[in-house]
């Protein structure tokens, strides 16, 4: 594509994917890869946003709670001691935490690109019903400027009346 100052010089548009060379694609991860993980990020935050994850969160962790601290009175085993304040607990939230921060980010970019692309065709669409309404707006106008040079009923009638009347006074010289 050349630049349109002349130049010759091809560009990349900044929003648009680089073009990987097909060798060096096919080493570092498959060409449908890169969207399948994201779909499955997406499918990751979309379930971590709903009351049913919060709630089986909060159950998760209050049966955890309520079994540690029972099971560390009865003499039970137990994996995460109460005492010290459920540090297992704490360490598991965190790396669900972790986790969950970039799945969110991932799946935000990949919204934000699909409202860029969603958002160019609104405008291409828009170009194109103005450009339909003026061309049809000149339609009309030359529409309006040849019905203007036709002829009115009125006009005609009168016209005609004019020709009859003619007509008969030419009908009636002859006779005299």
């Amino acid at each position: 594509m050349a630049r349109a100052d002349g130049s010759g010089r091809a560009f990349r548009r900044k929003d648009a994917p680089i073009d990987l060379p097909k060798g060096m694609r096919s080493s570092l991860a498959p060409a449908g890869g890169r969207d399948r993980f994201g779909r499955f990020v997406e499918a990751i935050a979309r379930g971590m946003g709903t009351p049913a994850f919060v709630l089986g969160l909060t159950v998760f962790v209050v049966i955890w709670m309520l079994y540690n601290a029972i099971a560390e009175k009865q003499g039970w085993w137990n994996f995460d001691s109460a005492s010290i304040g459920f540090t297992a607990l704490t360490l598991v939230l965190s790396l669900q935490a972790s986790y969950a921060a970039p799945f969110i980010l991932l799946a935000q970019n990949r919204q934000d690109d699909r409202d860029r692309v969603a958002m160019e065709q609104d405008r291409q669409r828009a170009e194109r019903n103005l450009q339909d309404t003026e061309y049809l707006a000149r339609e009309i106008v030359a529409l309006r400027l040849a019905i203007e040079d036709l002829a009115s009923k009125d006009f005609l009638r009168a016209e005609l009346r004019s020709l009859l009347a003619e007509l008969e006074k030419s009908d009636e010289e002859p006779a005299k």
